[in-house]
């Protein structure tokens, strides 16, 4: 398949297009047409299907747009940079990082430093791709990607929309714990868009500025929820580790879940687990499991706070993209929200029996600090109490020092121990307050859609002629069937047909009508848009014995088989929901005329 054929194909049959043709388009956008938002939308529905409903999570929906205090908590507006550098000629902005990719044999150069991407740029004599001039000795700089907006008028609050969904779960999670009784372990998930204010946007459906993320965040006690491995342990997997990546003649390694998990290739169980569960997803939705790999990532390009992460990737047009991402997170982003907001972002822990404990305390004598430290007083005494939790032995002298204000503005202050009020007492405790951890599946929807419609992107010939078609698995084509009159000039043909479609769409099924054209000519577009069963309405069907029957099509094989037209809603529903084609032709009898040659 030529890189343009599938972009071609997507515009002509109306899956996606570049948005705002009417006002000269708007790179980064694209609006999805009917049959590609039925695709979208039948992804969509697959993925709540594995990942929310069989794993008993729960779903919500959080606003896109955030104020600004979201994002210093969760460090989005200091670190959510790509690299940029700039033509001294044109002045157009290039993704440094992709800029040395294109050039060079590198694939993951956003995981170099910008001081090394400037000196690859000028080693490999780039240019400038809009005219040419060179980019050599131009600084490549940070460039952080969110969309900022003002919420309220006047004097308005700055915000932000989302950069990924993941925020909307992590600022409600006081919230939700309360409705998960706030029981360890439990997942939330999440499926909306983010946005994404990329440099160079490119490759249809691959980078854009806003796209539909399906995330879950599943919130895990570290010391004491284990997945359920056994679930997904003999699943067979392709793994590309970071070891191999580095290496010079390095290979994947194919195995099982359970295997790379014992042998610590994947760290983390519950990153497996869910590689596991993406696994057998991806090859349900049809996803091509011989262009389809696990990435680890590498130390350059592993956030912080992320122990182990992974990427799912697939092949398109000869290249590797990232579709899903799956990170065990810690408790970064918790920590983080329950340190800057104002709710509390732990659950309480219940030991199976009560504990006495000792416990530093201090009850800081405010006659004394207020007049000595003035505004200062309450922050002294908050340090004090910090203090005694972190180290109590600093209270065995006769005075303690303790930092109050941030930054520039931090200074020591001298406090008499006597007055701290300094003591040891025991308690029995029940249980005690933990912050959770998260993993982190992370789906591209868009990515995932296209990456179907290139795996599925077939050409063969019937009756000698050459056909494109897409091999799309039933549950998540576009349309169910297409339903055709085969002639149009006689009346129980065409009422039949129209009765077949109402009692096809009355019984949940996507059903297109067509009646235009020769027969062969209405395959053909089925064909192209990917619909795996037509149906035909011919006179044969008609004037048998009083039962009426349709021929039904398949679209891979182009195999036809007659079935009786009020058997036909529950047969299609049947292989919508994974039945196969051949039982259908063995439970009826096969036609031996094909419809698609015998009339025009």
């Amino acid at each position: 398949m030529a890189a343009g054929d599938l972009v071609e194909l997507a515009k002509r049959r109306g899956f996606f297009f570049g948005s705002n043709g009417a006002y000269g388009g708007t790179a980064g956008f694209y609006t999805f047409g009917p049959q590609g938002a039925a695709l979208k939308r039948n992804v969509e529905d697959a993925w709540r299907d594995r990942f929310t409903i069989r794993e008993g999570n729960r779903e919500i929906e959080a606003p896109t747009i955030m104020p600004e205090a979201v994002f210093e908590a969760s460090g989005h507006l200091e670190g959510f940079d790509d690299m940029l550098v700039e033509c001294p000629e044109c002045g157009e902005s290039h993704r440094a990082d992709h800029l040395v990719e294109d050039a060079t044999a590198i694939e993951d150069a956003e995981a170099l430093p910008g001081a090394e991407v400037e000196e690859l740029i000028a080693d490999s004599d780039i240019a400038c791709p809009s005219c040419g001039t060179p980019l050599a000795g131009e600084p490549v700089e940070a460039f952080n990607l969110m969309f900022a907006t003002d919420i309220g008028p006047g004097d308005a609050q700055p915000g932000y929309l989302r950069p990924e969904t993941a925020q909307g779960i992590f600022v409600e999670f006081p919230r939700l714990k309360e409705y998960a009784r706030g029981n360890l372990p439990f997942g939330i998930t999440q499926i909306g868009p983010a946005y994404r204010n990329e440099i160079s946007p490119r490759g249809g459906l691959l980078r854009l500025r806003e796209f539909t993320q399906a995330e879950l965040e599943q919130f895990i006690d570290p010391e004491a929820d284990d997945p359920p491995l056994d679930r997904v342990r003999d699943v067979e997997v392709r793994l590309y580790p970071a070891t191999a990546q580095k290496a010079d003649d390095g290979e994947y390694l194919d195995t099982t879940i359970g295997e790379a998990v014992d042998d610590g290739v994947i760290g983390s169980p519950w990153v497996g687990y869910y590689l596991g569960v993406a696994q057998e997803w991806y090859e349900r939705v049809g996803v091509d499991t011989d262009r389809f790999r696990f990435r680890q990532h590498l130390a350059g390009e592993r956030a912080h706070y992320a122990a182990d992460c992974w990427d799912a990737e697939s092949e398109v047009d000869g290249d590797w993209i990232e579709i899903a991402g799956f990170a065990y997170r810690g408790d970064y982003d918790l920590s983080k929200h329950d340190e800057h907001g104002d709710d509390a972002f732990t659950v309480f822990k219940r030991y199976d029996e009560p504990k006495t404990v000792e416990r530093a305390t201090v009850d800081p004598d405010m006659s004394v600090l207020g007049p000595e430290f003035g505004g200062d007083a309450a922050a002294v005494a908050e340090a004090l109490e910090t203090l005694a939790e972190r180290d109590p032995d600093a209270f065995d002298a006769e005075t303690v020092s303790v930092t109050v204000g941030d930054g520039d503005d931090a200074e020591t202050r001298e406090v008499d121990a006597a007055v701290a009020n300094f003591a040891v007492e025991e308690v029995t405790e029940s249980g005690e307050h933990i912050t959770p951890h998260v993993v982190e599946p992370s789906f591209g929807v868009g990515r995932t859609v296209q990456t179907l419609l290139a795996h599925a992107y077939e050409v063969d010939a019937v009756d000698g002629e050459e056909r494109t078609y897409l091999s799309l698995e039933p549950e998540i084509a576009p349309q169910d069937a297409a339903v055709f009159p085969l002639v149009t000039n006689d009346d129980r043909l065409t009422a039949l047909a129209d009765e077949i479609a109402a009692d096809l769409r009355a019984a949940g099924l996507a059903v297109a009508y067509d009646d235009s054209g020769s027969i062969g000519r209405r395959y053909r577009r089925q064909d192209e848009v990917g619909t795996p069963f037509c149906v035909t309405v011919d006179r044969d069907g008609v004037e048998g014995d009083g039962l009426d029957t349709v021929t039904v099509r398949e679209r891979d094989s182009a195999a036809q088989v007659r079935v009786p037209s009020d058997e036909l809603a529950a047969e299609l529903a049947a292989l919508r929901a994974g039945g196969e084609f051949d039982a259908l032709v063995d439970r009826y009898e096969s036609v031996e005329t094909d419809v698609e040659t015998s009339e025009t």
